[in-house]
């Protein structure tokens, strides 16, 4: 049997996702401003409304938990890639939480997307209606949902990963996630490859068409009923929440994509580093500057600090 065919004990996996960088410093400095700006952003979105009982409604609660995803999800990966790129820190021996924790935070972000564009909806179509149909009750059902759903999936995902035995310890990727993982095993990972076809298939499909649907009937609601008005505020609420769900969409169907193509596997890297520190960075600025009562904390809270005594 030959060596590379030999099962071996993997404590401590190898990132060798970097190992083409020419400026790993530049580029860790870089990573690390963009990762800590991230940090700063979503919680200071998340201390302004759980401090600010005005902003204790279903959109801000909403708003809140995508803020936590998205801290959740770029520090499950982004100090892993910043301590590979400024300390030559290579090694990780929590390879498998980072990868169930990366996919489970980006499920969630998806779902919590579609709860959104719900809320939207009910806002825009139904606007006398929206406080007996969109509840905090109701709002933190369907997030307690978006979560289960995710992590069950993502349980199934992982779990038929952890199976498998290995034959190599280098993940070539700048993080770990379950296609690099499976990948370490020389067993037939047919299994892994349609499941993760099915899950990725169920999660997109499943955003785009929720999102779809909502927006063709916003659409034709503003287009039917001709107001002004209405298409200004449909415009205002919706236009935010368009930006950043395409954001992700492309990002995610573009690492997607590249992870079956092994010939550019720099720009998957890429790819994948951007997904994790641009959206995260935008979430909050573009929720924080569009949305009204956020805009007003934000204002006063930097007037005090400019304006003296």
């Amino acid at each position: 049997m030959s060596l590379q065919n030999t099962s071996i004990k993997v404590t401590h996996f190898i990132i060798g996702g970097f190992d083409t960088v020419k400026r790993p410093v530049a580029v860790g400095v870089v990573m690390l401003i963009t990762y800590l700006l991230a940090v700063i952003a979503n919680v200071l979105n998340i201390v302004f409304i759980i401090f600010d009982k005005r902003l204790h409604k279903p959109m801000y609660l909403l708003i809140c938990n995508l803020a936590v995803v998205d801290l959740l999800y770029t520090s499950s990966t982004c100090p892993t890639m910043i301590g590979v790129l400024l300390a030559g820190v290579n090694t990780i021996s929590y390879c498998v939480v980072q990868a169930f924790q990366s996919h489970t935070f980006g499920s969630a972000s998806h779902m919590i997307l579609i709860i959104m564009a719900i809320d939207r909806y009910v806002a825009i179509c139904h606007p006398l209606r929206y406080s007996s149909i969109m509840t905090t009750r109701t709002v933190v059902g369907l997030s307690a949902a978006a979560w289960g759903v995710s992590v069950v999936l993502v349980s199934i995902l992982i779990g038929l990963t952890v199976r498998l035995s290995r034959c190599r310890s280098t993940i070539q990727n700048a993080y770990c996630d379950n296609a690099s993982l499976f990948k370490l095993s020389c067993e037939d990972v047919s299994i892994n490859n349609i499941y993760g076809l099915f899950f990725t298939v169920l999660l997109f499909t499943s955003s785009i068409a929720s999102i779809a649907a909502t927006y063709f009937r916003i659409a034709l609601i503003c287009w039917i009923k001709k107001n002004k008005d209405l298409n200004n505020r449909a415009l205002q609420t919706c236009a935010s929440h368009l930006v950043l769900y395409l954001i992700m969409l492309w990002s995610g169907f573009l690492t997607i994509i590249l992870h079956r193509f092994p010939n550019y596997p720099d720009l998957r890297k890429i790819a994948y580093v951007l997904f994790h520190v641009v959206p995260a960075n935008l979430n909050p600025i573009i929720y924080g500057m569009q949305t009204r009562s956020l805009r007003h904390k934000i204002t006063e809270i930097l007037k005090r600090k400019v304006t003296p005594s």
